[in-house]
């Protein structure tokens, strides 16, 4: 009986932990696209590419550091550009460093609720 409580209780704990596990990274998702937006529409408004699937395009890259190349800025924006990159690293450096201690942290925890050694003990 204390094994099934075991099991269920780590079932139920597994599901908190994927749960919030999902949702923060549903979280950081959208915020990186809504950054890739911003660089989009800035790039845009400051007339340096002349449609917003370009500038998309040319936001996503620079932001991940791919960099491609088959779209450049010119000579006095390209300092810019390189800003959208280095905030790209920046953000996406945070948000891996907060996955990581979020699961380091509900995975670390030990089941309160059962006693330690309950499972190895003689049944009378």
């Amino acid at each position: 009986m204390i094994w099934a409580n075991n099991s269920l209780y780590r079932h139920g704990r597994f599901a908190r932990v994927f749960g919030l596990v999902s949702v923060g990274f549903g979280i950081i998702t959208f915020s990186h696209t809504v950054q890739v937006w911003i660089w989009a529409i800035a790039f845009l408004g400051m007339g340096v590419i002349s449609d917003m699937n370009s500038s998309l395009y040319f936001a996503l890259a620079t932001y991940s550091t791919v960099g491609y190349g088959d779209l450049t800025l010119g000579p006095g924006t390209r300092i810019f550009g390189t800003f959208a990159g280095v905030s790209g690293v920046l953000s996406l450096g945070v948000s891996t460093a907060m996955l990581v201690a979020m699961l380091s942290r509900f995975l670390a925890k030990e089941p309160k609720d059962i006693p330690q050694g309950s499972e190895d003990q003689e049944k009378p």
